[in-house]
């Protein structure tokens, strides 16, 4: 039998489900040029998926077998793939988002495709409603999935008792059009350049574990405050693959077994779940709204204010500084954030899900659009559209000191804590190197309602 490995969302080589296969195999994979033409040539994704594969081919190199790695169309690589020699087929964790599912529906007309499951805890039929259609509101979801989990949901993937052998290929350096085959792990040579990241980024998974171990246990009320850094730093990981859902698992076992309470942690990782199923079965959510004609009052003045952390609100500014400069963002600023966008400012969901898309490293579609529509109360299971997050009183919740907000907007030093908590006190202040609330909270939430109504008649 011989294989092509081919490597996504998957890239490790500790509990791969890839490499518990047998026979002859070609491991590859594909920096897909549909997906990085849309990208920055800044882009700090690239730099991140770049590291990891250096560290998944010297994983491999370590059992016997090599990374071959691809610059172009998919369907073009294996086109190529094929006519330099014959396979049985092409094996790959299952990707569930719009543009993944119809990138290996034409693949697999090319060669027999074998999913094998590995992204999330479930697949994206296991749980469902007792009439077999998915689930639309997240807590009956949840305690589904609860009551469906066992142990093989955490089962640990070892490499293959037959040994895997490594099929007879030395990358070639060819030149066309289309496909490149990249022999040297070089970011220049697809046309990015290189990324400075943080100590956190280049961190490894486990390092991140040893971390959240000394968390985990304050998680549920810690995690809102932004300053406290008490998430899991996990996101991009999951995201990339650089460690399996199954192993996450396992570790939130053995905290449980130490008398942590994991239910906080486990939930989320429950609703990452439930993001996914949904985008499978509703593809239309992508850019369609669930519920609602919602459009949105397109603004140009107002979408680039919010882009370019000028929007006079202190912490949805230093929100977008900290994508900006990072490309990571807190989940309780997230929130804050898209739903300033979608009710403050009423622009519509899409664009700012194409824009948080641009700059989150750990940006996963469902998750991302599931988020936005959530906010924008237009998705599947929303909050009430009359629910407007107000910008102040989050931030005298969760940044009363005004730590999260100095570390991004360090121009605002001078301006006592109490000031960035309420907007009577900002609103009035003359700042020169920070300009004026481009809204007030009370009038824009006024009209946000009256826009909401309206549109519900």
């Amino acid at each position: 039998m011989r294989r092509i490995l081919w490597f996504r969302r998957d890239l490790r080589v500790d509990d791969n489900p890839l490499l518990s296969l047998g026979g002859e195999v070609l491991p590859i994979f594909i920096f897909d040029i549909d997906i990085l033409s849309a990208l920055r040539t800044n882009d700090r994704r690239v730099t991140l998926i770049y590291n990891a594969l250096i560290k998944l081919k010297d994983s491999l190199q370590q059992q016997g077998l090599n990374l071959a790695l691809f610059y172009g169309k998919p369907l073009d690589v294996f086109q190529w793939l094929l006519s330099q020699g014959e396979y049985d087929e092409v094996c790959a964790s299952g990707d569930y988002d719009t543009y993944a599912l119809e990138r290996d529906r034409n693949v697999s007309h090319l060669l027999p495709f074998t999913y094998l499951h590995d992204t999330y805890i479930f697949t994206p039929d296991e749980i469902l409603k007792s009439d077999g259609t998915p689930y639309q509101v997240f807590t009956p979801f949840y305690n589904r999935a609860k009551s469906l989990f066992t142990a093989e949901h955490m089962r640990h993937y070892f490499p293959s008792d037959q040994k895997l052998i490594a099929f007879d290929y030395e990358p070639l350096h060819i030149l066309h059009a289309t496909l490149h085959s990249v022999s040297v792990l070089n970011l220049e040579a697809i046309g990015f350049i290189p990324q400075m990241l943080t100590t956190a980024q280049l961190s490894s998974p486990e390092e991140k574990l040893s971390i959240f171990a000394e968390k985990i246990e304050n998680y549920s009320k810690n995690r809102d405050y932004m300053a406290l850094e008490g998430t899991s730093g996990l996101s991009s990981d999951l995201r990339f693959g650089t460690i399996s859902i199954r192993k996450v698992l396992r570790w939130l076992v053995t905290q449980k077994q130490s008398e942590v309470d994991t239910e906080p942690f486990f939930r989320q990782l429950i609703f990452r779940d439930f993001y996914a199923m949904l985008l499978y079965h509703f593809p239309h959510l992508s850019q369609q709204n669930f519920r609602y004609p919602f459009k949105g009052i397109p603004d140009e003045t107002y979408f680039h204010a919010f882009c370019t952390a000028q929007t006079g609100v202190p912490i949805v500014d230093a929100g977008i500084e900290e994508l900006l400069q990072s490309g990571e963002m807190h989940n309780r600023i997230r929130m804050i954030c898209a739903s300033f966008f979608t009710k403050n400012l009423l622009l519509p969901w899409q664009w700012g899900e194409t824009f948080f898309a641009e700059h989150l490293n750990d940006y996963d579609a469902a998750s991302n659009i599931l988020s936005w529509q959530w906010s924008a109360g237009t998705g599947v299971d929303p909050q009430p559209y009359f629910r407007i997050f107000n910008p102040y009183t989050q931030t005298s919740k969760f940044d009363s000191n005004g730590t999260y907000i100095y570390k991004w907007l360090p121009r605002l030093g001078h301006v006592a804590p109490k000031t960035l908590c309420n907007e009577n006190l900002l609103a009035p202040l003359s700042l020169s190197h920070y300009p004026h609330p481009i809204v007030n909270h009370k009038n824009s939430s006024y009209r946000a309602l009256t826009y909401f109504k309206a549109i519900q008649n």
